[in-house]
């Protein structure tokens, strides 16, 4: 697949084929490609009997064996799946944050973004795209072709920084249409109440999608620096504000450090994966730490 997209340079494809080993080694975990997975219903293989249970569906009885034993057993089935990947890419004005040579952190996400959804595809998996501020602005569709691709790799070029932040609005509109168990990708910087974010998870964790936080934050965010007398605006309000780095850097950087273990903590306690997207380091090093995480 050859790429002319800002977002999936020759040299990124190039790279991103010496991650077909190490994303097959993620079978059990997310990138996989096709498996198998064992599922209640009428499907390919069957599996193994196990014990009804009030809540089970009746037409799984094999009533063939309750006819010599008088006890209840459900037939279960192994099937062929596919994994649907769902990503959501953050594209509020705080993204917009400028690094190096016209590329903002949206652009650093959207790199990210564009890799996963190669490799997605190029294994003939499914995946979604879904770019978001305080409301869904893009949402295409689960699809597996080299056109859906070029699809998802249009919308991010075309992508620019747009309102305020609002990932659980975005979750909490997507529910209806996520209806089915998958990988559930997230790159944002996450400047909302963590609460408010997991609340709007919750169902996704419920249902028994894999999630994957990606904070996509600068090093000027993790720590202001010595920058001494500087103004200040935030990219979200507008709001204006001028001090002085060395009399606000050691409570800026506790208030950071107390942010993100808010977040890190929440999803532990709920079995979701999080990892900080540093913008000072290469994009590449996020799919290094994915394989040895789920290799």
């Amino acid at each position: 697949m050859a790429s002319t997209f800002k977002h999936l340079r020759p040299e990124d494809v190039r790279k991103l084929k010496n991650y077909e080993l190490s994303a097959r080694l993620m079978v059990e975990g997310w990138l996989s490609g096709r498996h198998r997975s064992r599922q209640r219903g009428s499907s390919i293989e069957f599996h193994e009997y196990r014990g009804y249970t009030p809540g089970d569906d009746p037409k799984l009885v094999d009533w063939r064996v309750f006819a010599r034993t008088d006890r209840v057993f459900l037939k279960t089935f192994e099937q062929e799946t596919n994994m649907e990947m769902h990503l959501f890419v953050d594209s509020s004005a705080s993204m917009g944050f400028p690094l190096t040579d016209g590329v903002t952190k949206l652009d650093h996400a959207s790199f990210f973004a564009a890799c996963l959804a190669w490799l997605v595809v190029r294994q003939t998996d499914k995946v979604s795209l879904h770019l978001f501020d305080d409301r869904i602005r893009v949402a295409l569709p689960l699809g597996s072709t080299r056109t859906h691709l070029h699809q998802c790799l249009s919308a991010l070029e075309n992508n620019k920084p747009g309102q305020k932040t609002s990932l659980a609005a975005a979750l909490e509109r997507s529910l209806p249409v996520l209806n089915r168990r998958g990988t559930l990708v997230i790159l944002s910087d996450f400047y909302e109440d963590p609460a408010a974010v997991f609340k709007a998870l919750n169902p996704y964790i419920h249902r028994g999608f894999r999630i994957h936080l990606f904070q996509v934050l600068t090093p000027m965010e993790l720590d202001i620096g010595e920058v001494g007398l500087a103004r200040f605006t935030d990219l979200e309000t507008g709001e204006k504000l001028t001090i002085h780095s060395q009399q606000v850097r050691e409570s800026y950087r506790e208030a950071v450090r107390q942010r993100i273990q808010t977040l890190r903590s929440l999803a532990v306690s709920r079995r979701v994966d999080w990892m900080l997207a540093r913008t000072d380091e290469s994009y590449f090093a996020l799919l290094d730490r994915l394989t040895q995480l789920h290799g």
